[in-house]
C-alpha cells in the first residue's frame, strides 16, 4: 500500500511539474527565435548624446526602451513595432528609437538614474520619452500597452502618438 502511494505521488507530482516546464522551455525557444536588440557593451550615454543631437537636426523625438536580451517581453514588443507596418511608420516618421540595455553584463546605473530613477519599479521593458532638448517627458511601463502575449494597437499607437513633436 505504501509503494502505491508514493508511486501516485510521483505521478501527480510529475503532472504538476511537465505543464511548467513545458512553458519554461516554450518561452526560452520564443526569446531565443526573436532579435536582440539590445547592446550590453554599448557606450549608452555616448550613444543618447548623439541621438539628441540628430533628434534637434531631424525634429524628432526620442523613444528609448529600457530592458534587456533577456525579457520575453522586451523582445515581444520590439518585434511588435517593427512587425507592424502602422506602428513601424508613426515610430520612423517621428522618433528616433533606442534599446537601453539593462542586464548583469551592463546595468547603465547611471543612464537610468538620470532619466529614469524610479523606471524599475515599472518592470520591463519601460519606456523614456525625450523631447529633441534630451529632455524626458514621460517615463511610461508597457504592462499598460499589453494584450494577452501581445500588444494593443490602439493603446501602442496612442501612447506613441501622444509624443509627436509639435515642432519643438
Amino acid at each position: 500500500m505504501r509503494k502505491i502511494i508514493i508511486i501516485c505521488l510521483c505521478i501527480v507530482g510529475l503532472g504538476l511539474y511537465l505543464p511548467v516546464n513545458a512553458q519554461r522551455v516554450a518561452a526560452v525557444v520564443e526569446r531565443d527565435s526573436l532579435s536582440k536588440p539590445y547592446h550590453p557593451e554599448a557606450d549608452a550615454q555616448a550613444d543618447i548624446d548623439n541621438l539628441i543631437q540628430k533628434a534637434g537636426v531631424q525634429g524628432k523625438n526620442i523613444i528609448m526602451q529600457a530592458g534587456g536580451n533577456w525579457c520575453i517581453w522586451c523582445l515581444r514588443f520590439n518585434n511588435y513595432i517593427q512587425g507592424d507596418p502602422d506602428v513601424a511608420t508613426l515610430l520612423e516618421d517621428n522618433f528616433l528609437y533606442y534599446h537601453l540595455n539593462f542586464s548583469k553584463e551592463n546595468k547603465n546605473e547611471e543612464v537610468f538614474k538620470k532619466y529614469a530613477p524610479e523606471g524599475s519599479k515599472l518592470g520591463y521593458p519601460f519606456f523614456i520619452v525625450m523631447n529633441q532638448k534630451g529632455e524626458v517627458l514621460e517615463v511610461h511601463d508597457s504592462g499598460s500597452l499589453e494584450d494577452g502575449k501581445g500588444y494593443a494597437k490602439q493603446k501602442v499607437l496612442s501612447f506613441f502618438g501622444k509624443h509627436i513633436p509639435k515642432g519643438e
